[in-house]
């Protein structure tokens, strides 16, 4: 391996300490009692303090410093005296250990006790440190000015996403964003273990891919000499156990798809499925209302949010549009007038790319997602799906030509799907046989027929209504972020050549 000169010093650096009979590595544990953010919220000079983290710059003056510590919270200003820290006459801890072997981007330990400087400054006062970790490679230095430019920034989208271990470190805001989501989830979770739901864990490897129209990605399991598919929705499962006597269950899956990569999709994606007895897609459109303005508030402390230079609005309730009127009034389309050749032919006119795989359902899907998704900024309910489109969905109780689901939208996005639950299982094994049929025209998205999930239909599952709920395009939405990419510590990349 070639080291540049920086890393070759770095490495010198690391024999002398070991020469010096320090380890820059030590296995006992360090004890912190507090760390940067709230130790300055809650400010109080003369408090002894042990406190960890990178040393993230220091300004030598003789033999007094200044250096600043970064911990999981923030950072704080350190001052080091080279007397106080070597008390005898052996001054090596300073002279050589601190000001000439440590580097920016080490990992530290210290003991001391607060102060505040000359200018106000809440700082430490270190009486004593220990190294825990040598970094080997230096750190992008990214400054701001004092007029807030950012120099030397490390903002390459590719080298941020393959070394988000670096971004998480120099880029504050990356972070921060990863702190809300973990809060989003919480959010949610206990919003739903309020209610009573069991948050429960269903199989990833699964002999059937369903739940949802999309692409597998296919293992092989060798005790068994069978394939396997890595789950695209945990739907059929959650279902299973509403079958076997519970009211409320839910989960947070990690679903893969085999399809295309862009800034609202990667292969593995977070989705939250949630599954209630007795209920329907009127009462879920009310739930989702109060749960994400309940989530926008704990994020923001309000219900209006900022993404990408317009205000997204979570305060309940939400517009209602159903599929069918979308596509009229974006389109001049009647989906209702027209069979699947008439379907075909609209979006030849419309510009839109089909091919002799795709069913009306999948016709309509195109000229919706073309057309007519992106122009939803607000929060919007899509409701009454086409029954080509919706294989697991209840038929409407009003036009037996749809189905009781609804889609939310948010800023031309997708976030939540969410049905009317489709429980008679005679219906269900005529849907899916006809999904099967559009898997002989070529459909790779079609479902297959799960006979297990039919007979559990067949012992009885009561009405019900399910929501999915994409947590990394919500967070999206709730972070500002456009990419989903930034809310994902580490999306999919190709591999890396070193």
């Amino acid at each position: 391996m070639i080291r540049s000169e920086q890393e070759q010093i770095r490495l010198a650096s690391l024999q002398q300490l070991k020469d010096l009979g320090i380890n820059p590595y030590p296995a006992e544990e360090f004890v912190v009692t507090h760390r940067s953010k709230s130790l300055k919220d809650d400010f109080k000079p003369g408090v002894k303090v042990s406190m960890a983290g990178r040393m993230m710059s220091r300004r030598i003056m003789g033999k007094a410093s200044f250096a600043e510590l970064q911990d999981a919270e923030g950072t704080i200003q350190l001052y080091l005296n080279r007397d106080e820290i070597c008390e005898g006459e052996d001054k090596t801890m300073y002279n050589a250990v601190f000001k000439k072997l440590l580097d920016r981007g080490d990992f530290i330990g210290i003991e001391g006790e607060t102060f505040v400087t000359k200018v106000g400054e809440p700082s430490v006062k270190v009486s004593g440190f220990k190294v825990l970790s040598k970094a080997i490679r230096p750190l992008p230095a990214v400054k701001t000015d004092e007029d807030g430019n950012v120099h030397d920034a490390f903002s390459d989208p590719e080298l941020r996403y393959r070394m988000r271990y670096v971004d998480l470190c120099v880029n504050e805001k990356v972070k921060e964003t990863f702190v809300a989501r973990s809060n989003i989830i919480r959010t949610i979770r206990e919003a739903f273990d309020k209610e009573g739901w069991l948050e429960v864990d269903t199989p990833v490897l699964q002999a059937i891919p369903g739940g949802a129209a999309a692409r597998p990605f296919e293992t092989h399991h060798n005790a068994l000499d069978m394939p396997l598919y890595l789950r695209i929705a945990n739907e059929l499962y959650l279902k299973r156990l509403i079958v076997g006597g519970f009211e409320g269950v839910y989960e947070f899956s990690r679903n893969f798809r085999n399809e295309g990569m862009d800034r609202t999709h990667n292969p593995e994606f977070t989705v939250l499925e949630l599954y209630v007895a007795y209920k329907d897609y009127n009462w879920m459109m009310k739930a989702m209302e109060n749960l994400l303005g309940n989530v926008a508030a704990s994020v923001h402390g309000k219900t209006v949010v900022t993404l990408a230079g317009k205000e997204i609005d979570f305060t309940p309730p939400y517009a209602r549009v159903t599929m069918r009127d979308a596509i009229l009034e974006h389109t001049n389309v009647d989906i209702d007038a027209l069979d699947e050749d008439g379907l075909r032919e609209a979006c030849k006119t419309l510009n839109i790319d089909t091919d002799p795989s795709m069913g009306k359902g999948k016709l309509i899907d195109e000229m919706f997602g073309e057309k007519c998704e992106h122009l939803y900024i607000q929060p919007t309910f899509i409701t009454d799906y086409p029954v080509d489109m919706s294989p697991l969905t209840k038929i409407h109780r009003d036009n037996p030509n749809y189905t009781e689901r609804f889609e939310l939208m948010i800023n031309g996005t997708e976030v939540a799907n969410a049905y009317s639950e489709l429980n008679d299982p005679i219906d269900q094994r005529e849907r899916f046989e006809a999904q099967v049929e559009l898997g002989k025209r070529g459909d790779d998205e079609a479902m297959f027929i799960d006979q297990d999930f039919l007979r559990a239909l067949e012992y009885g599952m009561p009405p019900t209504s399910g929501v999915g709920i994409g947590i990394d395009r919500l967070v999206m939405m709730l972070t500002d972020q456009t990419s989903i990419q930034e809310v994902l510590l580490f999306p999919q990349m190709r591999p890396e050549q070193f």
